[in-house]
């Protein structure tokens, strides 16, 4: 129940978060003023007049960025967009009650599609919106990429609209690389030997951090994982002990091991985040939307000499995550779902995906990354680094199964059995795909 609670938080934060961005756009441009404009009667005609949906959206930037720009989507409308924010846990606890109850509010939520996406779909708690994301030609649908557009699918049906992609990227010390003639790696190979030349314990400088906390950790491996041409499962069978997977998991949890700073086993993205700005490390994989933790002066003493790259190539090439973090959905029960999709369709459309990530909301729209405003929220040099990351990406960065939380534990417990000096990795990884094989199994009896 506790892993369901918080899928089921993330979602609704994803509804509720569509719902105010349709509101804004829909009030933006001719177009976006959709289906429903046309029944209103006039030119002038407010289609939604005297209509309300209730959005849910979790902290996050991009609620703090919908939000100012929800009046002239009510105005333009006529509707009225209510407007909830929670802290994860709490909107958890919220949606898990309401959506089991049958509630038709939240209209729209915010969530996590990787996280609680299939166990939403699955239980009937989300409207499919392949038909509504149809209905508009000026909407242009295939306009996000389709890494982002595989992130928010369940079964072949679209589950919900993305509005906040990420990429597993390389952080680097230009500094360091420089000074010790070391070029950017581009594959696996060299990274490995620019962290062995710049691993140096005795003053205080190591080589390479990452998460490595079991569940925390899936993510980020999972972009070794696609490099080496594995995958945690191919359809409904596990695949995480093929000699492609081992080496990923070897190679990420030796990184750790033999070049991580003290305490490495118990870090998560803070953590790593943290001692990479401190100076005390020279590779980072990570996230590109944490990328301000050590960029801002304020955090890192290194601020100026922090690099980006492309994650490094394996035997399948650079493959990193690219997916969508967050997305907007439609409740199943929602009284309005044209009214709902309303608000999603402006909240996701050109014209405010422009707007929220010209404030540092990464969106999933490929031509706002094509136009010089839309990159004006990010370092000049992060985004080709997006860009490429983006179009060559895989758009999942965790087993996509209903009991995500049990797989990540699964999968993790091989890195941490590397890290914690094991000799017989491969049986590690027999065990774990037995057990992820498990959980993949007892989901389809949900």
């Amino acid at each position: 129940m506790k892993h369901t609670a918080k899928r089921l938080t993330g979602t609704g934060i994803a509804v509720l978060l569509t719902t105010a961005m349709v509101a804004g756009c829909a009030g933006g441009t001719k177009n976006n003023a959709g289906e429903g404009a046309t029944q209103g009667g006039g030119a002038g005609a407010k289609p939604f007049e005297g209509k309300s949906i209730t959005l849910v959206t979790a902290n996050h930037p991009w609620g703090d960025a919908i939000k100012p720009l929800l009046p002239e989507f009510e105005s333009k409308t006529g509707m009225k967009v209510n407007v909830q924010s929670f802290f994860e846990d709490q909107l958890t606890q919220k949606l898990t009650v309401q959506f089991t109850a049958g509630s038709a509010t939240p209209d729209v939520f915010m969530y996590r599609p990787l996280q609680e996406g299939k166990l939403f779909y699955k239980n009937g708690w989300v409207q499919p919106l392949d038909e509504y994301s149809q209905k508009d030609a000026a909407y242009d649908f295939g306009d996000f990429s389709k890494s982002a557009i595989g992130s928010v699918t369940v079964d072949g049906k679209l589950a919900g609209i993305p509005i906040i992609t990420e990429q597993e990227i390389l952080y680097y010390r230009k500094d360091l690389l420089k000074n010790a003639g070391i070029e950017v790696p581009k594959t696996m190979d060299e990274l490995v030997a620019a962290v062995k030349k710049l691993h140096d314990p005795s003053k205080e400088m190591y080589g390479f951090v990452a998460r490595g906390q079991r569940s925390p950790l899936v993510t980020q491996v999972s972009s070794f994982l696609y490099s080496e041409g594995a995958d945690f499962m191919n359809g409904d069978k596990a695949t995480i002990n093929t000699p492609e997977a081992v080496k990923a998991f070897t190679t990420y949890g030796t990184l750790l091991r033999d070049f991580g700073p003290p305490g490495v086993l118990n870090m998560s993205w803070p953590q790593a985040f943290g001692i990479f700005a401190q100076g005390k490390v020279a590779f980072l994989t990570d996230a590109n939307s944490l990328y301000k933790n050590v960029t801002d002066p304020e955090k890192s003493k290194f601020a100026d000499q922090v690099g980006f790259a492309v994650f490094p190539g394996g035997k399948a090439g650079s493959k990193p995550y690219s997916i969508t973090s967050w997305g907007l959905s439609i409740n199943s029960k929602a009284a309005n779902k044209d009214a709902a999709w309303e608000f999603i369709k402006w909240a996701s459309s050109k014209e405010i995906v422009l707007k929220t990530q010209q404030i540092g909301n990464p969106g999933a729209r490929t031509s706002v990354w094509d136009k010089a405003e839309g990159t004006t929220g990010f370092p000049a040099e992060l985004v080709p680094i997006i860009k490429q990351s983006a179009s060559t990406g895989v758009d999942h960065d965790r087993p996509v199964v209903i009991s995500v939380g049990e797989a990540r534990d699964a999968v993790g417990e091989i890195v941490q059995q590397v890290m914690a000096g094991s000799t017989n990795i491969q049986d590690v990884a027999n065990k774990a795909n037995a057990a992820l094989q498990a959980i993949v199994d007892k989901d389809k009896t949900k």
